[in-house]
């Protein structure tokens, strides 16, 4: 039974492109959950199977569901028109491949208190070999650099796994045109000073996609991934340069462009407890002999 709220309090955009397969799945996790005050915005972002049809059937069936149809633009451009259009007080995405846990809009709304910004669990790559549960604590921050460091969030800028008070965007969009795109735009949210929580309930499944920019991104998307990072002039620390150096690598070994990221001394006795082996010994090579020697020794042994 749905709980029924004049006041619109949450809106969910859902991108939908080429997602014939999963969009009905995606849907009835979100439905049948009774949560008061919800719209779901689906964005056919001109998808060229049976979504369209699949979006408009589901939006005659349930007065909660309305549905852009326009020409494709990609993800960024198509939650962009999902912000255009919304009206709850906050705002969630969802991917049409993906699903949330039974529960979870319901106990996001509880959680959220006066945050403008809270991240919930998510299931990364499920359904593959590769599957992993980010959960993180019931807790709020003193600062968005303290979330943004003390959670690692640079390695989860996912959109998806967050509800944020639609303000946030009023002076932000994702950027059209690029891959990471949420590299991009976390950052931006997190500069307007956000109360931000995290909550340990809750679940949003982050279906495994062999076809996905993570999978399979070119040295030329890494090189879009490690300028969102440089642009962004988030507070840094040594685990957080130390994971933009591995991205340098790549892009380096990929592309035979020169370094961008800029020398940072790795305090290498705490490295040696909280990194593995690996990225230690990057770590001490670039600490001796710079980035520069360090991208042409990965080269080399790359091979």
């Amino acid at each position: 039974m749905q709980i029924e709220d004049s006041k619109m309090k949450l809106s969910i955009i859902i991108p939908v492109f080429r997602s014939e397969a999963t969009l009905d799945r995606c849907l009835r996790s979100i439905i049948d959950q009774p949560l008061a005050g919800m719209e779901v915005v689906l964005v056919d972002d001109g998808s060229p199977d049976g979504c369209p049809l699949l979006c408009d059937e589901w939006a005659s069936r349930d007065s909660r569901i309305t549905v852009i149809h326009k020409t494709n633009g990609g993800l960024s451009s198509a939650r962009n028109a999902g912000l255009e259009h919304a009206q709850g007080e906050y705002v969630t995405f969802i991917d049409a491949d993906d699903y949330i846990g039974e529960g979870t809009l319901t106990a996001m709304m509880e959680d959220i208190g006066d945050c403008d910004l809270m991240e919930y669990p998510i299931y990364q790559h499920y359904g593959s070999d590769r599957q992993q549960l980010l959960a993180l604590t019931d807790r709020t921050y003193d600062t968005p650099y303290d979330y943004w460091l003390q959670t690692k969030a640079y390695l989860h800028t996912y959109a998806c796994n967050k509800i944020y008070r639609r303000h946030l965007f009023e002076k932000v969009r994702f950027p059209e045109g690029r891959v990471f795109e949420d590299a991009y735009t976390l950052p931006q949210l997190l500069k307007q000073q956000p109360h931000i929580a995290t909550t340990s309930r809750g679940l949003y499944y982050y279906t495994e996609n062999r076809a996905g920019i993570t999978a399979t991104a070119t040295g030329q998307e890494l090189a879009q991934l490690l300028d969102a990072h440089l642009q962004s002039q988030m507070p840094m620390d040594d685990c957080y340069y130390l994971h933009l150096l591995n991205i340098q690598l790549d892009v380096c070994r990929l592309t035979g462009q020169a370094p961008k990221l800029p020398f940072r001394h790795v305090n290498i006795t705490k490295s040696l407890t909280s990194h593995p082996a690996r990225l230690t010994v990057k770590a001490i090579i670039q600490n001796t002999l710079g980035i520069n020697a360090l991208c042409r020794i990965n080269k080399l042994t790359s091979r």
